[in-house]
């Protein structure tokens, strides 16, 4: 991987590039001082650049991981002839390995596995075609989401979102910030609360970049300050997106998500999640079954390369947690809404 300077427009929308025959990811370590791209030449750059955290986001990883693939297909071509797709397999391991609690990732290798066997001849036009099917495909549904997930906030509401869940995260708009983003065009939203989101601080970094962008007014806060601003009055709905969401509905999310969850239930404000249907995964049952990443402990002893804790400290480092389908009041994706989320009602929105 290499770090350049593109001549683009820089914008959240722009986050994911195919340009100049390779991949170019906007290097969200560097936001907001400075916009610059990781160029990406194989599958296993790809997979690195997903693992240090240069792409993140549960869309925007299944999308950069579509075109690793890509990329390993023409790779293996070169290399290998008639005998790609033996050697292919090797990459996809390493992408799926990437990452592991984000489900949308392990989605988009299978469905880039699954168009394979049609292949005859370069295997890398029609990969990279997919690859772009898929964000095209994820940009339209995030649109579709906004709409669905605006029409359930009354007008003049202010809100709190965790993270970052914009084009920055996916393929364009954004998840629960697409909904954010629709609500304030249609004047349902006059202000965000941005959690700023320890310890990488994906709130104060990525998603108040993107609100100031837009001229979304956003307010940053701690993240422990967020039951306080709830008691205080005045917020309508918490507002998140999601890594993976089980069968039963429980909600795996950025860590203190549940906590916003039990905060929001105890003062009466709405809880909404907001994920492609590709975030809902059938074959993990609860919560208590998805990988839940852990990080190295220096992300929360150090901050910006400084050490800020007492040394001989240590630190748990849980990248998600898992938010209980109780607490959610509704479930956002491109199909519709899923109110009071629970097996039947994740099934039956499924087979839609």
């Amino acid at each position: 991987m290499r770090s350049l300077t593109l001549d683009v427009a820089v914008n959240a929308d722009s986050a994911i590039l195919w340009h100049d025959d390779a991949l170019h990811l906007l290097d969200q370590r560097r936001l907001p001082l400075r916009e610059l791209f990781i160029r990406c030449e194989s599958a296993v750059e790809t997979a690195v650049a997903i693992r240090a955290m240069v792409v993140r986001g549960a869309p925007a990883i299944g999308i950069a991981a579509a075109y690793g693939v890509a990329l390993a297909a023409r790779q293996r071509f070169q290399e290998s002839g008639a005998h790609w797709r033996r050697a292919l397999e090797s990459d996809l391991e390493v992408l799926a390995e990437s990452r592991p609690t984000a489900v949308n990732l392990f989605w988009a290798l299978a469905h880039c596995r699954s168009r394979l066997d049609d292949i005859q001849g370069d295997p890398f036009p029609p990969m990279l075609a997919e690859a772009r099917a898929l964000h095209a495909a994820d940009r339209a549904m995030n649109r579709r989401m906004g709409e669905f997930g605006a029409a359930l906030i009354e007008s003049g509401a202010a809100v709190i979102t965790h993270c970052n869940t914009g084009g920055l995260a996916t393929g364009g708009h954004g998840t629960a910030l697409g909904v954010i983003r629709t609500a304030f065009a249609q004047g349902r939203i006059d202000r965000v609360f941005a959690d700023e989101t320890r310890p990488w601080l994906q709130g104060a970094r990525l998603t108040a970049w993107e609100l100031v962008r837009d001229d979304i007014p956003v307010a940053l806060m701690a993240d422990g300050a967020a039951a306080a601003r709830m008691a205080a009055g005045g917020i309508g709905w918490v507002i998140v997106g999601s890594d993976r969401i089980a069968a039963n509905g429980d909600v795996a999310n950025k860590i203190g998500t549940y906590a916003l969850a039990l905060a929001a239930r105890h003062h009466g404000v709405g809880f909404m999640v907001a994920a492609p249907t590709s975030t809902i995964d059938p074959e993990t049952p609860t919560g208590d079954a998805i990988p839940i990443e852990t990080r190295s402990a220096e992300e929360v002893l150090e901050c910006a390369g400084q050490r800020v804790a007492a040394e001989g400290a240590d630190a748990w480092n849980p990248v998600f947690d898992v938010t209980p389908a109780a607490l959610v009041d509704a479930i956002v994706t491109e199909k519709g809404v899923i109110r009071n989320p629970d097996p039947e009602r994740i099934a039956q929105h499924l087979s839609a």
